[in-house]
């Protein structure tokens, strides 16, 4: 657990009230990978540290927010190699609402009240500097949004509709509002909405700072199955992008 008064600390404009009400949903990493892949990943981080200059780092994917992308276990991957720290930004909507759930958020007060929730959670946090936020799959939904997320580096984690339908269904679409209402086969149904969604939000998506895809990450090992990538693979092809984006940004 991070104490909020450090934190409290270093946060601009009057937010450190909002980070000791959130305090409990904020993690530093904690995967344990193999020495020598740590040790890449270090070098890898510490190569890009002096340009990232403290941004923050948003993850977003297409996946809705369920565990389909491996978009939490990459973001706390990435937190420590790079000494940042790790927030959800559904968690902290969660806590916003008293810690009532997302699907619970969205039945008692609908998708507008959620968004708003979002929305203001991302304004806070594009004041913040060395954290590493995994967002919710909607928050690419509004402009206002990407605003605050420019902030920092936006990173785009590309998983095939058909491999995120596949996972989704093996965990369950209970928790995930805009799937679990409706009806027919569990995979049908996700692959068809994720499938629509995507397309809605392709235009969103090309927004991000860079976009790590692991379906072509996959191709070069020779694999037909995104699966086989380990968060650490998918972690390091990140750092690599991101390495690619500042070296650009700063005209190298």
């Amino acid at each position: 657990m991070v104490h909020s008064k450090k934190l409290a600390r270093t946060e601009p404009n009057g937010s450190a009230g909002w980070i000791q009400g959130a305090a409990s949903t904020l993690q530093s990493g904690s995967f344990h990978a193999p020495v020598d892949e740590m040790l890449i990943l270090k070098s890898k981080s510490q190569e890009i540290e002096p340009y990232l200059n403290g941004r923050c780092i948003y993850l977003v994917d297409q996946s809705l927010g369920m565990m389909g992308s491996g978009k939490t276990t990459v973001g706390k991957i990435l937190s420590q190699v790079l000494s940042y720290l790790f927030f959800d930004s559904d968690a902290l909507v969660e806590e916003e609402v008293d810690g009532t759930a997302v699907a619970d958020i969205f039945k008692h007060n609908g998708e507008p009240f959620f968004r708003n929730k979002e929305t203001e959670v991302l304004r806070k946090l594009s004041m913040m500097h060395r954290y590493v936020i995994s967002t919710g799959g909607g928050a690419v939904v509004r402009p206002i949004n990407w605003k605050y997320m420019q902030q920092g580096i936006s990173v785009r984690l590309d998983v095939p509709v058909e491999a995120l339908a596949q996972r989704i269904t093996a965990v369950g679409t209970d928790s995930r509002p805009l799937l679990h209402y409706e009806e027919g086969d569990a995979y049908t149904k996700t692959f068809m909405r994720l499938s629509a969604l995507f397309k809605e939000r392709s235009e969103a998506y090309a927004n991000a700072n860079v976009k790590v895809s692991l379906e072509n990450m996959a191709a070069k090992l020779g694999s037909r199955d995104e699966s086989d990538l380990s968060p650490t693979a998918i972690a390091m092809e990140a750092l690599e992008q991101i390495k690619g984006f500042l070296m650009g940004e700063d005209g190298c």
